[in-house]
């Protein structure tokens, strides 16, 4: 890589200046190199003179200058240094240097990208852990995109990544659920109901309804009410469960694990949570109540996990789930929640310090609200009341990959504007047609050279050294920075880093596509430009296959 070669060159070259008595001091910060925002400021960069100066007692332009004066072995890799503004040095990298990032493509194949700086730790990635309370909607599409992006490209960087629903099929909510079913279901029946404004309302209640007459006739209305509830919240939960998990796969989610709440009630181990706490000490009686003193590991205040009523909380069983978590061996977790779930961070992390493990252990990713619109007008969304549109509906209309790579084009933690019509058009409005088309037609080209001396010598060495025009450096440039994009994106767990790369890449091969012919008269210029075609195919495979998104090679 040109960076780190580049890297390793300016540090021996400050050493150097050093042991000439030159640099007078023997500290020296790490090295790094950048791109410049403009083009005239070259292709690469670094600050190194300006980091240093602070150590060296001495202005960064003299250092940048001893700096350049001590560079070796760099004529090979870098065409022109200069200095500019208050110390930065600027490398012009020679056109040949970029070529070998082709072969490095071409030998990677499908792991061209990845890394193994996560050396097997293992993470979970818990998301979308939507009750099962009624159908996925957009909101909880973007949360499912963007957990299991995480996830693939986490796996990519090397961390033994496991996937994880949290199925909340416990509490008042559940309970609520069997009520709105059951109260439906007398009103088959012909009986008056004042339908509370708590209860679910959508239409997927009356067909449960209509399902449990189909089966069970009226024999529920001879039961007590309570029975009669907790079996219609059984059947509907397990219904819905079921309805979930085949609209994920259909959007291309696959968990590993499918973890039950009331598992933890259960198997004992809520209570048996609650009471080890308390002989530590960090849960307490106060008001007839268990309070978790969360407040002295940074929550604003201590929080309730038994009412005085004798009922646990939601976080009692959240205490309970995340110590099962970290039980089974996971060095990190990583929660994805709805942006509604903010205040509830803190208690969490203070909880998981309580149980003995590190703040870093534990993370966040919280994803903003999806706007739908329909050609560019709001489309009406509601939750509990009335109607609402459904991931299935999205999935239906526009499909799972302008699905995905929309919820993925922006990062998770601003809010997002889906337009449905445009999710739909082939045009290069469309974000997805406009990367996936680049790999449709690439597969063209290569189709069309089959079987001719171009595509006989594609690997050839002198083919490859005939790529010198502007726009066939740019593509090489940002080829070569693919794997740092997908690093990054590990590290700071955002994947439309990918999506954002992926459509500048797009960009920049309809520009050279174009202006130049990949299949020209000449043999041997066809087969390098075949060479870095399929290598700009290869990396646009990997990208969208970490998205979760296909790489059609007809459209």
């Amino acid at each position: 890589m040109i960076k780190e070669r580049l890297k390793t060159l300016v540090a021996e070259a400050a050493g150097r200046a050093h042991d000439s008595g030159e640099l007078p001091s023997s500290q020296m910060p790490p090295v790094s190199i950048e791109e410049p925002k403009a083009d005239a400021h070259g292709d690469l960069s670094t600050n190194f003179a300006l980091v240093a100066a602070s150590l060296q007692k001495m202005p960064p332009r003299k250092i940048a200058e001893r700096v350049i004066e001590n560079l070796r072995d760099s004529d090979q890799l870098v065409e022109k240094t200069e200095i500019a503004g208050p110390g930065f040095i600027n490398f012009f990298v020679k056109p040949k240097a970029w070529h070998p990032v082709l072969h490095q493509i071409h030998q990677a194949g499908d792991r061209y990208g990845a890394a193994n700086f996560g050396r097997g730790r293992k993470v979970q990635v818990e998301f979308v852990s939507a009750n099962p309370t009624g159908p996925l909607h957009v909101g909880h599409g973007r949360g499912a995109a963007v957990g299991d992006s995480v996830g693939n490209i986490l796996a990519f960087c090397g961390f033994d990544v496991e996937k994880e629903y949290y199925i909340n099929d416990s509490g008042r909510q559940i309970r609520t659920l069997g009520r709105s079913v059951f109260l439906r279901y007398t009103e088959v029946f012909g009986r008056k109901v004042d339908f509370p404004a708590e209860c679910y309302q959508g239409e997927y209640i009356r067909e449960l309804a209509l399902r449990i007459k189909s089966e069970q006739g009226d024999q529920l209305l001879h039961q007590p009410e309570e029975d009669a509830i907790g079996y219609c919240a059984r059947l509907a939960a397990g219904e819905i469960l079921v309805g979930i998990r085949n609209d994920l796969r259909r959007f291309g989610v696959a968990f590993d694990v499918w973890f039950s709440e009331q598992s933890l009630y259960d198997t004992g181990t809520v209570d048996n949570v609650i009471k080890d706490f308390q002989r530590r000490g960090s849960v307490y009686e106060r008001d007839g109540a268990l309070w978790f003193g969360t407040s002295a590991f940074g929550d604003e205040k201590d929080r309730v996990v038994v009412r005085n009523n004798g009922l646990t909380t939601y976080f009692a069983s959240d205490i309970a789930y995340h110590q099962d978590k970290y039980a089974r061996g996971f060095d990190r977790v990583i929660d994805v929640w709805g942006a509604d779930h903010h205040g509830y961070i803190e208690r969490v992390t203070a909880a998981v310090e309580a149980s003995g493990y590190r703040r870093d252990q534990f993370h966040v990713i919280l994803v903003q609200l999806v706007n739908l619109l329909r050609g560019g007008e709001p489309v009406a969304m509601s939750t509990r009341a009335g109607e609402f549109v459904t991931l299935r509906d999205v999935v239906e209309e526009v499909g799972t990959d302008a699905a995905r790579f929309i919820f993925l084009s922006r990062h998770y933690g601003s809010p997002l504007d889906f337009d449905l019509e445009l999710a739909k058009q082939k045009s290069n409005d469309n974000p997805v047609y406009y990367v996936q088309y680049v790999h449709a037609r690439i597969c063209s080209i290569i189709r069309k050279a089959s079987g001719s001396a171009a595509a006989e010598v594609l690997y050839d060495e002198a083919a490859v050294a005939r790529l010198i025009e502007t726009e066939e450096i740019q593509l090489l440039k940002t080829l070569s920075r693919f794997p740092e994009t997908v690093q990054s994106s590990a590290e700071n767990l955002e994947p439309h880093r990918i999506t954002f790369y992926l459509m500048n890449l797009a960009s920049e091969f309809h520009a050279y596509y174009n202006k130049h012919r990949v299949l020209a008269d000449d043999p041997v210029l066809s087969c390098g430009r075949l060479y870095l075609v399929e290598a700009v195919r290869r990396v646009i495979e990997n990208g969208l296959n970490l998205l979760g998104v296909s790489a059609p090679e007809k459209m």
